[in-house]
């Protein structure tokens, strides 16, 4: 025993170098913004695990009205679930994420997961997408072709982008943070931190949901080497107007046609969609149920504003259009195989800005606006908290899953957005 003991201790002695030389190894990549290739790999045991549990699924009751204003109806759930357990297939998924490529580099001490394809067309215009929650990556990657690939896609050579979707904190395959601090502005640093470490002096981002804020912000910190920002959901509800359509007040008088139904847009859904914000806003943790049920996350994240959940239930129902079945669970799949439930939900804890209004936004900006989105901004509103609007369009079909739903209607808006700003801005 003695012997062994000594054995056991000499053994942990030699190894102690080999570790620390690898802890130190490790440590030098994050601080050398070393970029990794990455792909996504789910084990056999994960997946079986999740067909077990969606077809263990206890349903509850129907609920008591005859429309959506409790939520989820019951009929949307069981044709999710029966979907899902019978004709969705799960092993293609792994497949359709690594379907491009992907990376890892740790930004400011937490690993960053990112999409990254580089366009053959030598002009192309860098671009970095951010996507919002309940989205991921997912959400944007029916639009990576047409934007590289233009010339294949009804566009011309010089419509190209280069393309980079990073997952957000806490989000997808990125790392999950261990201490606070990872709202929208470190978030937004971090973007611009990873175009510079991919070598572009010169870039544009776009963003919708939490992603519109992000890039809101990286206008506010404004960069040198960003040349523009495009949102489709623009920040730019005057303060006094938001607080009326938060309070409940009435609305406010003189409001043009446009601002009266943004106004009533936003008022409907501070009234009766905003639940599931408040939740993860104030007690993010107590969502724990998220990461034990597959149908009851799938629920929650189905449940963001009344026309996607609406359009998505039509979708089950067996109806074409915008998004379809094996889009929603790919996603949710994503979210339930990565564990990210409650680590995506802690945004919400994090955020201290206001989601709609104005940040003061100072370089070029190009608003398109979506007839289905939780508001459609005016051009007066917008022209107010961007003084620098470059571009302003409503476009006549589409919602908040704007890039999602119709790619087509959204690469057309990029085109058209920053074309007045072609010029050799690759890196």
């Amino acid at each position: 025993m003695a012997f062994r003991h000594r054995l056991i201790q000499l053994l942990l002695l030699l190894a102690a170098p080999i570790c620390m030389a690898q802890n130190t190894a490790l440590a030098a990549s994050a601080v050398s913004g070393e970029i990794r290739p990455f792909k996504v790999s789910f084990s056999k045991a994960d997946l079986d695990d999740l067909r077990h549990r969606i077809k263990s699924t206890k349903l509850p009751e129907k609920e008591t009205v005859n429309d959506f204003s409790q939520g989820v109806p019951l009929k949307t759930i069981k044709e999710l679930t029966e979907y899902w357990a019978n004709d969705y297939d799960l092993d293609k998924l792994e497949a359709k994420l690594n379907a491009y490529p992907q990376f890892i580099t740790n930004i400011d001490g937490l690993d960053i997961h990112f999409i990254h394809v580089r366009s053959k067309e030598p002009k192309a215009m860098p671009l970095i997408l951010a996507h919002g929650w309940p989205g991921s990556t997912i959400e944007l990657m029916k639009i990576i072709d047409p934007l590289t690939n233009p010339k294949a896609y009804g566009g011309k050579a010089e419509d190209a982008f280069d393309v980079v979707i990073p997952s957000m904190p806490g989000y997808g395959f990125s790392g999950k943070p261990t201490s606070t601090g990872w709202g929208p502005e470190r978030i937004a640093s971090a973007y611009t931190e990873l175009m510079k470490r991919l070598g572009y002096k010169k870039f544009l981002a776009q963003g919708g949901d939490w992603g519109a804020l992000i890039v809101d912000m990286m206008g506010v910190q404004a960069p040198p080497e960003l040349v523009a920002i495009h949102t489709n959901m623009a920040g730019a509800v005057p303060p006094e107007i938001d607080k009326a359509a938060f309070t409940g007040a009435p609305m406010p008088s003189g409001l043009s046609a446009d601002e009266r139904y943004a106004y009533e847009r936003l008022a409907f859904f501070y009234k009766s969609g905003l639940a599931y914000a408040l939740e993860m806003a104030n007690r993010p943790q107590s969502l724990a149920a998220l990461s034990d049920s597959p149908v009851g996350l799938a629920t929650f994240l189905l449940d963001h504003d009344a026309l996607s959940l609406e359009m998505i239930a039509r979708s089950f129902a067996g109806q074409k259009e915008g998004l379809s079945p094996d889009d929603v669970l790919d996603n949710v799949s994503m979210y339930w195989l990565t564990n990210t439930a409650v680590s995506s939900s802690r945004l919400y804890w994090e955020n201290k800005l206001a989601f709609f209004a104005p940040k003061n936004v100072k370089i070029p900006v190009a608003v398109s606006v979506f007839p289905d989105e939780i508001y459609a901004a005016p051009k007066s509103w917008a022209e107010k908290a961007y003084p620098n609007l470059i571009y302003y369009n409503k476009v006549g079909k589409g919602g908040h899953f704007a890039a999602w739903e119709q790619p087509k209607l959204f690469v057309e808006e990029l085109r058209a957005a920053f074309g007045k700003l072609r010029k050799p801005v690759k890196g």
